[in-house]
């Protein structure tokens, strides 16, 4: 049996990026979780991505996965990708290259210089590589980075479609505050998804599969969540780490344990041997 695998950071400018990348004198240790080191991307870094997805930052599967929106916020995203016909040739970077710790500290650190400037050299690399068409953010963060991107003299030269939309956690993160409900949260969310793929639809060119708009109800479905291809893991990944089960979470009798442990479980229906 053949396996697909992400080949990783062989080429330039990427590999050069990954040797130079910020430690914590840029991401200061009280705002990130800067001892689970960086995590970079996922998706394509061969020119062939035409939608470029820029995220938050990662969370805890990510920190095991080496890879970028692996869990439930990245499974909703393939969904959605893959509603505008992408199911290989796209990409997706972070606003920050490390887990936010703490409330608020992504809004302390989004107009950092430091971090924007390093920021910017991947989507220098990955939105102007002449075959990318559109570009979406994922909440208020991302859409934030991505302007301050497209007003620098490399961001004004691109040709690009853009589209902010909802965090695919808001209708958790909303709900938990009391003031809306998870289904109004969810509903809310999927309403800026569906104006997306309207607007995207119409413009962009190049889709790996050229299917009509399946536009989404007011909750997200199972069949609207996609499990992460194999060929966006570093090789060797075990599928329950692609899978939508979730199989990581931080734990801790206090605040710096929690920060320290991650607790990863092989879901029971991927445990062969019993």
């Amino acid at each position: 049996m053949s396996h697909e695998f992400d080949p990783g950071y062989n080429r330039n400018p990427f590999s050069k990026l990954c040797r130079q990348y910020p430690g914590a004198d840029v991401y200061p240790v009280e705002d990130f979780r800067v001892e689970w080191g960086p995590i970079f991307h996922r998706g394509r870094l061969d020119g062939s991505a035409r939608i470029v997805v820029i995220g938050q930052d990662p969370a805890a599967h990510e920190s095991i996965a080496r890879r970028i929106l692996v869990g439930e916020a990245g499974q909703r995203v393939q969904g959605l990708l893959w509603k505008l016909g992408f199911e290989r040739n796209y990409v997706m970077v972070n606003t920050f290259l490390y887990s936010v710790y703490g409330q608020g500290g992504g809004e302390r650190h989004k107009d950092d210089p430091a971090i924007a400037e390093y920021r910017n050299k991947w989507l220098d690399a990955l939105v102007l590589n002449g075959h990318v068409e559109a570009v979406i953010s994922l909440g208020g963060l991302a859409d934030h980075a991505f302007n301050a991107w497209l007003a620098t003299p490399n961001g004004k030269t691109a040709d690009v479609a853009y589209q902010t939309v909802r965090h695919p956690t808001y209708p958790e993160r909303a709900s938990a505050s009391g003031q809306l409900t998870k289904a109004e949260a969810m509903a809310d969310m999927l309403e800026t998804w569906n104006h997306a793929l309207r607007a995207l639809h119409k413009v962009i060119d190049h889709p790996d599969v050229d299917r009509p708009i399946h536009a989404y109800g007011a909750s997200l479905l199972d069949t609207d969540v996609f499990e992460i291809p194999e060929r966006d893991m570093p090789a060797g990944t075990p599928d329950w780490m692609r899978s939508i089960k979730s199989w990581g979470r931080r734990t801790g009798t206090d605040a710096n344990d929690k920060r320290a442990t991650v607790e990863v479980k092989v879901p029971t229906q991927f445990r062969t041997w019993e």
